[in-house]
């Protein structure tokens, strides 16, 4: 089909920085940077690459460099201290680390502990003592390269999840269930075209960045906007909203609280028609204050690390204020008890997602080296991702908490959110946060 007139990523840094790629733009300058990765920094497929750069256009370079290699794309925030590094390095083995300057330090300084990295590659404008700079390789390295022919179960990436004990687990997905699973994403539940612009808060550290930054929105054609703004700040992102055509805008509900605050009405924002939000729960009274403030929306997802977005609420729904929306293909989203059993509507249980007898194509592979783990989240025929939820008997499903995070109190099931949404309703409340305390009569209060 034709190439998208849209750019493929457009980046500004709110100091008169800007860089616009095309698609075709990104194919060639992907092959250099692959080129880099490969000859040397000498890297081979299969290899894993730890990753922790900011929001810059490098970032999705190396990112696609790594497809197009059959290197294991590892990300990790830029706001990871050197003891979350070492055990990232040690527990992945990975061969190579992309670091941006503010991590050098903490890197240098666990090095002597990480015996099988093999290679360094800054990307700044300035040289560092035993990195490779991926600047000058960069510029100098050949736009041909020949993409490595993966299998669709090899891996493409490992996420670091953290648990509830214990040392976070490596996540990996394969090419298939991110370079096919998040079609459906984009499709419907981000409703991109070609012809949108959509502006993805996410850190490149998480699995969000993959979901709304790269597959799901390239797979649609879309164009990919990101502001590198070095703390959030609500007048420089409003001001972005009614400068630049964004059509879509996905960020957490936190965002969106804040945003609230602010008289919306004053703002015009030319192409904005389309708002999600995700990665905590949306208390019901911030969709109610933004569509009242905006005229628009506002489409939660619900999703993990290890299975993308399984629950949402999706254009040609309806929202029903304080739910996650119904299933989302291909999932088959259920609540189930400590057996697996299914749970009729409007009882409280695990949400699940059905593994036999087909197994979603999105699905991640395994934590890596955590073969226990892995099994551990298996339950009859479903994965229960942990979250405890209700589904009514309209397909809708509501969160209720974490599973370790529901108070039991004089033998009430009560969950955090329940309780934050009811004090976040008062004026004078911005943020909330609900935690149980240890009480001898009533067990937790």
């Amino acid at each position: 089909g034709e190439r998208p007139a849209n750019p493929a990523l457009w980046w500004v840094n709110g100091k008169g920085d800007e860089v616009k790629w095309s698609f075709e733009e990104l194919g060639s300058l992907s092959r250099k940077a692959a080129n880099v990765l490969t000859k040397p920094c000498g890297l081979k497929r299969g290899d894993r690459v730890a990753v922790i750069l900011p929001r810059i256009p490098e970032w999705w370079l190396v990112n696609v460099a790594c497809m197009r290699t059959g290197l294991v794309f590892m990300p990790g925030t830029t706001q990871l201290r050197a003891k979350d590094i070492l055990y990232r390095l040690r527990a992945s083995k990975a061969r190579c680390i992309v670091a941006s300057e503010e991590v050098v330090p903490a890197v240098e300084s666990i090095m002597s502990e990480c015996p099988d990295l093999k290679t360094k590659l800054l990307v700044s404008p300035r040289s560092q003592n035993g990195w490779l700079s991926f600047q000058e390789l960069f510029q100098s390295a050949s736009a041909e390269h020949s993409c490595v022919e993966t299998g669709s179960q090899e891996p493409m990436a490992i996420y670091f999840t953290s648990g509830t004990t214990g040392s976070p687990k490596m996540a990996q997905h394969s090419q298939s269930s991110l370079g096919i699973g998040y079609t459906l994403c984009g499709r419907y539940w981000l409703d991109l075209k070609s012809s949108d612009i959509i502006w993805n808060m996410s850190d490149t550290g998480w699995i969000k960045a993959a979901i709304g930054s790269v597959f799901s929105s390239w797979l649609q054609g879309a164009c990919v906007f990101v502001h590198r703004m070095a703390q959030f700040d609500t007048d420089t992102f409003l001001d972005t909203l009614t400068t630049y055509p964004i059509t879509t805008l996905c960020s957490a509900p936190t965002v969106y609280r804040m945003l609230v605050q602010k008289d919306l009405k004053r703002y015009k924002f030319k192409k904005l028609r389309h708002c999600l939000t995700g990665g905590e729960p949306l208390n019901p009274e911030v969709l109610e204050q933004w569509k009242a403030q905006t005229g628009l929306e506002l489409y939660e997802g619900y999703g993990q690390t290890e299975v993308g977005i399984i629950c949402a609420n999706q254009k040609g729904q309806e929202i029903k204020p304080g739910s996650m929306g119904k299933r989302v293909l291909p999932y088959d989203v259920q609540i189930v008890d400590e057996n697996g059993n299914i749970l009729p509507p409007g009882k409280e249980g695990e949400i699940a997602l059905r593994l036999k007898s087909t197994r979603p194509f999105c699905f991640f592979s395994e934590y890596v080296v955590q073969k226990q783990k892995t099994a551990a989240t298996v339950r009859g025929d479903f994965y229960v991702t942990g979250d405890r939820g209700v589904m009514d008997n309209d397909g809708y499903f509501w969160f209720v908490g974490r599973a370790d995070d529901v108070i039991i109190s004089s033998g009430y099931r009560i969950g955090p959110f329940e309780v934050e949404s009811a004090l976040i309703e008062h004026p004078a409340v911005v943020e909330s946060a609900v935690v149980s305390s240890p009480d001898p009569i009533r067990g937790e209060v």
